[in-house]
């Protein structure tokens, strides 16, 4: 009985001291860093708003509320990966276009007259440089309605045939929204056609005259004292002094 009892306290020791070794070999399980959190999507930009307090854009703000424009560049900028760019003229470019007038327009043509001054496709100023380098470029009113643009020294210039204008200001650029205005309305050809009228002569010069005390009037003055005229009454002064001084030299004479 007692051999059978130290057998079974052997046995349990055993045990137990293999357990402990097992779990002195075993390696720990290792600590996982903990995951990052996902980076927050970009917060949608309200085009109604921005175009609200920026500019004055009214004119062009109303234009794309009373059409539905702003619903089509709104879903572009907050649905798509390729962003939206928007050319914006201020109010008193709406004002000055008076050939071609923008009232004869059906609602069609001016939905298309909008969309024209937008790219499917965000552009940040940098990037104009290399854009018109591609000869022109689609507009969101399709492919017969297209942009030339150019880069000199950083300034952005633009041309529809009808509009040679200039990106004045960056009223927003942050991917995947930019919002440039401009200094004119962008007419598009494909509503206007080709018979382009001529662009008025630029005013002459006004003629500015050389003050009193300029070298040419100085120059002029000295010509004036030098010509024939001059020298005429001069010889005649002396002609007509000349009888007095031979009474005076005669007197002179006498006294002595």
């Amino acid at each position: 009985m007692a051999k059978m009892q130290f057998s079974i306290f052997i046995a349990v020791v055993a045990l137990m001291v293999c357990s402990a070794s097992a779990k002195t070999l075993s390696p720990p399980a290792p600590m996982l860093p903990p995951s990052p959190a996902p980076a927050p999507a970009p917060e949608n930009v309200n085009l109604t708003a921005l175009l609200s307090v920026a500019g004055p854009f009214h004119t062009f703000l109303d234009y794309l509320l009373s059409t539905g424009v702003i619903e089509t560049l709104q879903n572009q900028a907050n649905n798509t990966e390729e962003g939206v760019t928007i050319f914006v003229p201020k109010d008193d470019a709406f004002k000055a276009q008076k050939n071609p007038p923008l009232s004869n327009l059906t609602k069609d043509q001016l939905k298309q007259l909008l969309l024209f001054h937008a790219l499917p496709h965000y552009y940040s100023l940098s990037e104009f440089k290399n854009l018109s380098q591609s000869g022109p470029v689609n507009t969101f009113a399709g492919g017969q309605y297209s942009l030339k643009f150019t880069d000199v020294s950083g300034t952005v210039r633009i041309d529809s045939l009808w509009t040679r204008t200039k990106v004045s200001s960056s009223v927003f650029s942050t991917d995947p929204v930019a919002v440039y205005q401009v200094n004119r309305v962008l007419l598009p050809e494909a509503i206007f056609g080709t018979d382009v009228p001529p662009m008025p002569a630029p005013a002459p010069a006004p003629v500015v005259s050389a003050p009193s005390d300029s070298p040419s009037a100085a120059d002029s003055e000295g010509a004036n004292a030098s010509s024939p005229t001059s020298s005429h009454k001069n010889s005649g002064q002396k002609m007509a002094l000349a009888p007095i001084a031979m009474v005076v030299s005669g007197l002179v004479a006498m006294l002595l």
